[in-house]
C-alpha cells in the first residue's frame, strides 16, 4: 500500500459527541445563548476536530511552502520569477508579514522549498522537499507527471508528521510562487466548473492587460490538459503547482492526525479543494481564516461549504490569514475554558419560561 493510500485511509470524521459538550458548556457561560456569535461556533468546531472539550491550542504551526511555475512565461505575474527564492531567503530571515503574525499568535512557521526554480542555499530552517526546478508551462502540457504531484503531496504530509511528533497541535497552510494564482485559478476552475474569467483575479497585482493574458493562460491550460475534476491528483498533475500539491498533503495529514487545519487564502482553498476530492472527510478538519478579494475563492469557500471568520481585504498568502486566525482561535478556546459559568459565577440563569 502507498503513503498516500495509508494517510488517506487514517482519516475518518470526528465524533459528533464532543461538539455537543462544547455547545452545552458553552450555553452555561455567564452570557447569553450565542452572544459571543461566531467566537462560539470556533471554539466548537476545535473541541469537535480535536475530540477534546475543552481544547488547548499550545504548539500551532504554518507551513508555507514556496514553488515556481512555467506559466509565468506567459505574462501573468507583475513580479519576475526571481522573486520566489528572494521571498523565501526573507522568511528564512523572519522578516515577511507571515514571520511577524506568526510571532503575534505564537506560532512556528515551517518553510519548505517544494519546487523553487533558483538554486537555495542550504539553511537550518528551510525544508528542502524540491521536486523540480519549477512546474512545466500549463499553456503547453502538464504541469508535471503524477508520480511528481504524488511525491509532493507525501512529502508535504511527511512535514505534518514530523511536526505532530513534536506537538503540532494546529496546523496553518501558507505558501509563495511567482505565477501560482494562475495555477491556483486553473485547479479552481477545473474542479468547480468555474469559468476562467470568473475564478481568476489580478494576483500580485497586474493591469487589465495582464489579467486578459492570464484569463488566457488558465483558459489554454484547461482545454490543452482536460484535468478531470473528480481526480484531485490528475488536476494537481496537469495544471497544480508542486507547493499546491505539497498543501494538499499537509491538509491531508492534518485531517489525519484531527488537528484543525486553518486554511490561508485562495491557494491554500485551491489546495483544499483537491484534497477533499482525494478524501471527502477532510473537509470536516478545515477552518478558513479568511476571505481573499481573489474572485476565485468565493468559488473555493463555496464547494467547501465554510465561511472564514475574517474579511479584511487581504490577498497577500504566505500563511497571513491562518496566522491571524490562530490568534482568534485562542481567544474562542480561552472564553471556553476560562469563563465562568452561571452556576460557578452565582449569577441568576435565564427564567424557563423566558422568550427566545
Amino acid at each position: 500500500m502507498s503513503d498516500l493510500r495509508r494517510l488517506l485511509d487514517r482519516i475518518v470524521p470526528p465524533d459528533p459527541a464532543v461538539g455537543l459538550l462544547a455547545q452545552q458548556r458553552l450555553d452555561q457561560l455567564t452570557k447569553p445563548p450565542g452572544s459571543l456569535g461566531r467566537l462560539e461556533e470556533l471554539a466548537r468546531l476545535i473541541c469537535l476536530i480535536t475530540g477534546r472539550c475543552p481544547a488547548r491550542i499550545e504548539a500551532p504551526v504554518i507551513f508555507t511552502l514556496a514553488g515556481d511555475h512555467g506559466v509565468v512565461a506567459e505574462g501573468v505575474s507583475a513580479y519576475p520569477q526571481v522573486v520566489t527564492s528572494q521571498m523565501v531567503e526573507n522568511f528564512l530571515r523572519g522578516g515577511a508579514a507571515v514571520n511577524v503574525l506568526a510571532r503575534h499568535a505564537g506560532a512556528r512557521v515551517v518553510v519548505a522549498d517544494f519546487g523553487v526554480a533558483a538554486p537555495l542555499e542550504a539553511h537550518a530552517g528551510l525544508a528542502a522537499r524540491k521536486i523540480a526546478a519549477g512546474t512545466r508551462n500549463i499553456t503547453k502540457g502538464p504541469a508535471m507527471t503524477r508520480e511528481q504531484a504524488v511525491a509532493a503531496v507525501e512529502a508535504g504530509a511527511a512535514l505534518v508528521e514530523a511536526e505532530a511528533a513534536r506537538g503540532a497541535d494546529l496546523v496553518g497552510t501558507g505558501e509563495m510562487g511567482i505565477g501560482n494564482t494562475t495555477a491556483a485559478s486553473a485547479v479552481v476552475a477545473a474542479l468547480t466548473g468555474g469559468r476562467p474569467e470568473e475564478v481568476t483575479g489580478l494576483g500580485t497585482g497586474i493591469d487589465g492587460e495582464g489579467w486578459r493574458r492570464k484569463v488566457s493562460a488558465v483558459a489554454r491550460a484547461l482545454e490543452v490538459n482536460r484535468p478531470d475534476p473528480g481526480d484531485g491528483l490528475d488536476v494537481l498533475a496537469r495544471v497544480g503547482g508542486f507547493e499546491i500539491a505539497g498543501l494538499a498533503g499537509v491538509i491531508l495529514a492534518g485531517a489525519a492526525h484531527r488537528v484543525p487545519v486553518v486554511l490561508d487564502g485562495f491557494i491554500a482553498g485551491a489546495a483544499a479543494l483537491a484534497a477533499v476530492t482525494l478524501k471527502p472527510a477532510a473537509r470536516e478538519y478545515l477552518l478558513a481564516s479568511h476571505r481573499s478579494v481573489e474572485p476565485g475563492h468565493r468559488h473555493v469557500l463555496e464547494a467547501l461549504g465554510l465561511e472564514p471568520y475574517l474579511d479584511l481585504g487581504m490577498r497577500l498568502g504566505e500563511g497571513t490569514g491562518a496566522a491571524l486566525c490562530i490568534s482568534l482561535a485562542r481567544a474562542a478556546l480561552s472564553v471556553l475554558s476560562d469563563m465562568a459559568t452561571f452556576k460557578s459565577a452565582g449569577v441568576s440563569d435565564r427564567s424557563p419560561d423566558a422568550e427566545p
